[in-house]
């Protein structure tokens, strides 16, 4: 192997990726302090999971060979803020795909959960309190989903099983899919009023940031339940307590802003509120399906074909 060997960083070790093409000489880097190698070397780079946007964007000023970064999630807000420092014509992907299974299980445990009472239920235990009592069910439910791309559909596929009402779906533009019209997001407004369960799972957008504010709460129907998989910023913080603070709405959110949820934060003891630590794609699902995808995108690569999940080219 020569010096004249392209680099790709990745951030699992390259003996654990099955398929990766022998042309590249492969660098572990998983966002520690120091590089694995000299950054102008690199030519694909693949952001590690789960790290701060500080960290991520960190080796992009200097990645001047750099043809393709590829993100695990299926966001790309946290890479955003380093887009600029590359030069035109570099490719940005995404995971999309990668986290559906994980993420769509998620969206259903924490329906479920809420609406069963699960949360009340465990702190019961711990008290050695018997909390019987009448509880909703996700059957008969109307649900509104919003962000209908591959996660919402899974999310879709999963609420068949429990006998749920009528399922509305919503997406940046309008468009007829294999279960019915999906709306767009001009829509909501008519829509929310009658969905007893709404689930975000769209991306964070200048269109999407404060989506769920005052406005948007405040036509849900009373009692209705607010699930977020998406990103926090979707939903603005403040008209959310006042509406469970109220009692009037429900919450279960696996993202907040801010994030991660400060001790002290009022959302941690808002009632009918439950709280997971952004784990939607964070489960044995992950590294899989990651892999099998970097394996494939790496031999497009190398192969000089289009890379899958193109979001953006810099300019």
């Amino acid at each position: 192997m020569t010096a004249m060997t392209p680099d790709v960083w990745l951030p699992f070790p390259a003996e654990e990726i099955e398929g990766l093409p022998d042309c590249f000489r492969y660098r572990l880097w998983d966002g520690e302090e120091a590089f694995p190698a000299d950054p102008a070397d690199c030519v694909f780079y693949v952001a590690p999971y789960m790290k701060s946007p500080e960290v991520t964007v960190r080796p992009l000023a200097a990645m001047a060979a750099v043809q393709v970064v590829q993100t695990l999630t299926a966001g790309i807000d946290h890479v955003l803020g380093g887009l600029g420092d590359l030069r035109p014509g570099v490719r940005l992907c995404n995971a999309a795909g990668v986290h559906t299974a994980s993420t769509a299980e998620l969206a259903l445990a924490l329906t479920l959960a809420s609406l069963r009472g699960i949360p009340g239920m465990v702190r019961g235990q711990d008290r050695e309190e018997w909390r019987s009592g009448f509880y909703d069910a996700l059957a008969d439910k109307s649900v509104l989903i919003i962000g209908y791309g591959s996660i919402g559909s899974a999310i879709e596929d999963r609420l068949v099983a429990f006998e749920c009402g009528p399922v509305a779906r919503v997406a940046r533009t309008a468009r007829t899919g294999p279960r019915g019209p999906v709306h767009a997001l001009a829509d909501l407004p008519g829509l929310l009023p009658s969905a007893d369960v709404v689930i975000l799972v769209t991306p964070l957008t200048e269109t999407t940031r404060g989506l769920a504010g005052a406005d948007f709460l405040g036509r849900m129907k009373d009692g209705a339940l607010l699930v977020n998989v998406s990103r926090g910023p979707v939903v603005d913080t403040k008209s959310l307590l006042a509406e469970v603070e109220s009692g009037r709405l429900r919450a279960a959110l696996d993202v907040t802003d801010p994030e991660p949820l400060p001790a002290g934060h009022p959302l941690w003891h808002a009632p009918n509120v439950l709280i997971t630590p952004h784990v939607g794609g964070s489960s044995s699902a992950f590294e899989p399906r990651a892999k099998r995808l970097l394996g494939r995108q790496l031999t497009r690569f190398a192969a000089g074909e289009p890379v899958e999940h193109l979001v953006l080219i810099t300019e």
